[in-house]
């Protein structure tokens, strides 16, 4: 009954995920309205619901979700590992997230990679900001690859930039000589605000990039009957124990921040969706908000945490019933004399 109840849980958040990145999808790819008289009217539901970066986004973001539990998993096991208590429980936990990860991370990969030429086409500026593509290559040259830089974006450009060349190109044209919308194609009120779009963006990637090394390195020393014996492996995966939230966390800051300055990508501006509260009521709200959900995680992870050091509980068999005993097989249909003469 526990099982079915978590799995109950489990699936009723991914329904509800649905629609959550619909309407959010929605918003960053807007279709299937009609704009009458100054306001949005919605003609085709379909089109509306399955918008242009639902479907990647929500593959997106389940497989995200399950890398992230994959990941809490392995560090809890190699924890307990870590420490020798409970390592039966560890050792199968580790191993299991080792075998998902070393499948899924890669399949994230290439989502990301297919998310990421669709958010291309659809929000050119958020890709350039993604990637800090300030100015228009010389024809034939590729767009490089940023793997750092300090964006500057009063004067339209990078600081201590270490880049690679044309790499920028393959991974979004899939062409050696591609290119795509720099940031100056457009005016400096339409673009994104550069810098945490970019940094997050990369740590994003980074930690992406370290759960697939992990994953796959892991894998093959368990192939060779060594993972469980590799303490550096073992600490691997209990320090990155919380990269999923991290990344996500990344990655939702991608999202929401690289649409800017809309908030209905190409028809209202954020600055127009202002309401006309006060300064002070707006404060009091975000702080209520801010209470209530710092008190919550709070609660909750001091939870998990009592939870994960207690550790899972021995089972224990069913008691032994004496000869002659009276016990149903199913409550109550099965007694065989009514309650009152026991």
């Amino acid at each position: 009954l526990h099982f079915f109840s978590t799995c109950m849980v489990a699936l009723g958040t991914l329904f509800s995920t649905f629609w959550i990145l619909s309407s959010n999808s929605w918003l960053q790819t807007p279709a299937g309205y009609a704009m009458i008289d100054g306001i949005v009217h919605p003609q085709d539901w379909w089109q509306v619901v399955f918008n242009p970066s639902f479907p990647y986004r929500l593959a997106h973001m389940a497989l995200g979700s399950f890398i992230t539990t994959c990941f809490v998993i392995g560090g809890v096991g190699a924890w307990y590992l870590r420490k020798g208590t409970h390592v039966e429980a560890g050792r199968t936990m580790l191993l299991a997230a080792v075998a998902f990860a070393a499948l899924t991370v890669p399949v994230q990969i290439f989502v990301g990679d297919m998310h990421g030429l669709n958010t291309l086409k659809h929000q050119p500026m958020k890709i350039a900001a993604m990637e800090a593509h300030w100015h228009a290559e010389d024809e034939g040259k590729g767009v490089p690859l940023v793997v750092f830089a300090v964006p500057n974006e009063k004067a339209e450009r990078n600081d201590y930039e270490i880049a690679i060349p044309r790499l920028g190109s393959l991974i979004l044209t899939h062409s050696l000589d591609g290119t795509f919308d720099p940031l100056t194609s457009v005016a400096a009120s339409e673009r994104p605000p550069v810098v945490p779009v970019f940094f997050a963006f990369r740590i994003m990637v980074g930690l992406g990039t370290l759960m697939l090394l992990l994953a796959w390195v892991s894998a093959f020393q368990w192939w060779r009957g060594r993972l469980l014996q590799s303490r550096w492996l073992v600490r691997g995966w209990n320090w990155m124990l919380p990269s999923g939230f991290i990344a996500l966390v990344s990655g939702w800051f991608v999202t929401e921040m690289g649409r800017q300055p809309w908030v209905v990508y190409g028809v209202l501006r954020t600055a127009d969706a202002v309401g006309p509260q006060s300064a002070w009521m707006t404060a009091l709200s975000l702080g209520i908000y801010i209470v209530g959900y710092a008190f919550v995680f709070g609660w909750g992870i001091w939870y998990l945490v009592k939870i994960i050091r207690t550790g899972p509980k021995p089972h224990e068999p069913a008691p032994a019933l004496d000869a002659g005993s009276h016990t149903p097989a199913r409550p109550l249909s099965g007694a065989d004399e009514p309650l009152e003469e026991r």
